[in-house]
């Protein structure tokens, strides 16, 4: 193939989720390009970016990333394997409030990026560690309370709701605050947790 016709090559970008892949990877491929989008809406701001709020809503862009973390954790050791969710939330601070995440401005810009990048790290480990255990059918800890538990599929399903209601609040958000609009990132950016090398 000619350079011209490598020209005419799409590259999709690295949180672009396959054409044609399993489930597990559209799973998993929907839910990286949610963890991009969301990362890159709250992207290169400050403490007062991340901390702006519209006047019908108590949301900020560093409210959203810290509670993102937040249900990644939750969702993935107490919901699917019935661990206490201690570490990193003790030591930062959490008090099991509802809202803890949503309030706690207190966090530089730098650290409020890092507790969402971590967290993404560790959960896309723990995802391929449970797939690798028993694929999508891995049966969850959690129950409805009739002893019926969900699958691992039932759980990234949720995971990926719950990114896509708050990616559209990011989007009103970020606008508020420098007029930032879009889709998808830029091509030329990329998410911290690839640039360190984890998928």
């Amino acid at each position: 193939m000619t350079t011209e016709e490598n020209a005419d090559v799409w590259v999709p970008p690295p949180w672009e989720p396959p054409i044609d892949g399993t489930e597990a990877e559209h799973l998993t491929g929907a839910l990286g390009r949610m963890r991009a989008t969301l990362r890159w809406k709250a992207d290169g701001l400050d403490e007062a970016g991340l901390a702006h709020r519209i006047p019908s809503s108590s949301l900020s862009l560093g409210g959203l990333l810290r509670h993102l973390a937040l249900a990644e954790d939750y969702y993935l050791t107490t919901k699917l394997r019935g661990e206490e969710l201690v570490e990193p939330w003790s030591s930062l601070g959490h008090d099991d409030s509802d809202e803890w995440e949503f309030e706690a401005d207190h966090f530089t810009a730098a650290e409020t990026y890092a507790i969402f990048d971590e967290a993404v790290v560790r959960n896309t480990r723990r995802i391929e560690d449970a797939l690798a255990e028993d694929g999508l059918d891995l049966v969850a800890h959690v129950d409805d309370g009739n002893g019926n538990h969900p699958r691992l599929r039932r759980l990234l399903i949720d995971l990926l709701e719950e990114y896509s209601r708050h990616t559209g609040h990011a989007d009103l958000l970020r606008e508020a605050v420098d007029g930032r609009v879009g889709e998808d990132p830029d091509e030329d950016w990329t998410p911290t947790w690839l640039e360190n090398g984890s998928s």
